[in-house]
């Protein structure tokens, strides 16, 4: 994404000089480390664990209270255990998404593979576009990476971040290097008719857990709590027909990890677009359940409350 596009004006780039000053030391320091070994750097975060975890307990709260709301079934000492595996596999993922700045193409082959259908080069091979939809969890950062492995121009979906440039520039360099295209969530659905007004087979591809805005149209129950979603990509699939994959990485070591593609809706055109949307999340609900540590806790997704006027879709 070249700079003028970056920074197309809007109140997300507003910093004052200290905050500016501030934000570009600390990306400086980021893109250093990146060339550090990824061993070493995994012993720099056995150190932050430590830190995270009894020092600065970072987001302890929100974390105990995402985990107790999702499995009301577990034990305090279940939770406990939950919690420090995440903090573990916490610390790995932000030395390794740092880590993906410098990273070589042959040396991320070592780190992450991929597995998809065979079937996926024909549906290129028959200008069918498709959407990919995942979830925040094990290493989603290096599933960038897929674009030198299939023929799809991929479409990376991503929720641009506030007050700092140099840290969304830092980013937008780890994840575009491999020749996708990431692109802001209140961009998609234009970008996405642009690509196929020009005969550009896409793979649209999506954390579909984001947090949307309070008033969002969709809400579900999504781990025990009523949850928003964005709604769009599952419309996009349903009026173009695009086949619907769902991601999977699972972690097999440590910085080690496979990536699978599932074609769950083959011909979405045939399904109601809240069905194809409630068949992503009840997949990603047991692939959670299954593996609970290694998903995004720390972040705020419950932080909206279901508006009145909307009901639930069940």
């Amino acid at each position: 994404m070249n700079k003028t596009a970056l920074k197309e004006k809007d109140a997300r780039y507003r910093e004052n000089f200290i905050q500016r000053t501030g934000n570009r030391i600390l990306v400086s320091i980021l893109v250093l480390l990146s060339f550090l070994p990824l061993w070493f750097l995994f012993r720099i975060s056995d150190l932050m664990y430590l830190l995270v975890k009894y020092v600065f307990r970072y987001r302890n709260k929100v974390i105990s209270t995402n985990l107790k709301n999702a499995f009301p079934e577990k034990t305090a000492e279940e939770i406990a255990r939950i919690r420090s595996r995440f903090y573990r596999h916490f610390c790995d993922l932000f030395f390794e998404s740092v880590k993906m700045y410098s990273m070589p193409g042959k040396q991320m082959d070592k780190h992450i593979q991929f597995k998809y259908p065979e079937n996926v080069s024909d549906i290129y091979e028959k200008k069918q576009s498709i959407v990919i939809m995942a979830i925040h969890h094990n290493n989603w950062e290096w599933c960038s990476s897929v674009q030198s492995k299939v023929k799809h121009h991929i479409l990376m979906v991503y929720n641009p971040i506030r007050g700092n440039e140099a840290m969304e520039r830092f980013l937008l360099h780890s994840r575009e290097k491999w020749g996708g295209e990431c692109v802001p969530v209140y961009k998609t659905a234009r970008t996405v008719i642009q690509h196929n007004a020009k005969g550009k087979t896409t793979g649209l591809w999506l954390a579909a857990d984001q947090t949307p805005p309070a008033d969002s149209k969709f809400w579900t129950i999504f781990l025990n709590q009523e949850t928003p979603f964005f709604s769009g990509p599952e419309k996009i699939a349903h009026s173009t027909n695009q086949p619907v994959f769902f991601q999977h990485i699972k972690k097999i070591g440590r910085g080690k990890y496979v990536a699978e593609f599932t074609c769950i809706f083959e011909n979405p055109a045939e399904i109601e677009p809240k069905d194809i949307l409630l068949g992503y999340i009840r997949k990603a609900e047991e692939i959670i359940r299954k593996e609970p540590e290694y998903y995004l806790w720390s972040h705020r997704r419950w932080k909206h409350k279901r508006p009145d006027n909307i009901p639930l879709t069940l």
